[in-house]
């Protein structure tokens, strides 16, 4: 099964791809991201009878989007791809997803996926 998540918004878009099926799920994660995101990619593989095992490849959205949840949704999927030892890509654009199944497709892993924030952070001096 491939997972393909986006965090680079408040709704948390996520797509199970298996071999006879796909179901995609959106999910107005707001500022529970960080606390919620790893109980609710659990309900969802239970909801098909799966685990993190059955998980053989992750696809990722780079951005642009929100620094927090682009920072949380790829630190969470990164490090579950490096502890199942699974292939992780990201992708770009409106057509990430087709760009992350045809180098998955490929045998490719980039093993680490940085955000893409689209410009510069905005970085405020010290208060003190």
């Amino acid at each position: 099964m491939i997972l393909l998540i986006d965090t680079s918004t408040s709704i948390c878009h996520l797509n199970l791809i298996d071999k006879d099926w796909q179901q995609q799920y959106d999910w107005q994660a707001d500022r529970t991201l960080a606390k919620n995101l790893l109980g609710y990619l659990n309900e969802r593989l239970k909801e098909h009878g799966k685990t993190w095992s059955d998980v053989a490849a992750i696809g990722v959205f780079q951005g642009p989007g929100s620094f927090t949840g682009l920072r949380i949704g790829l630190t969470v999927m990164n490090t579950i791809a490096d502890a199942q030892s699974i292939p992780i890509i990201g992708g770009r654009g409106d057509n990430w997803q087709a760009e992350v199944l045809a180098k998955l497709n490929a045998g490719k892993n980039e093993k680490i996926v940085l955000p893409f924030y689209g410009s510069e952070a905005h970085i405020t001096a010290p208060r003190k």
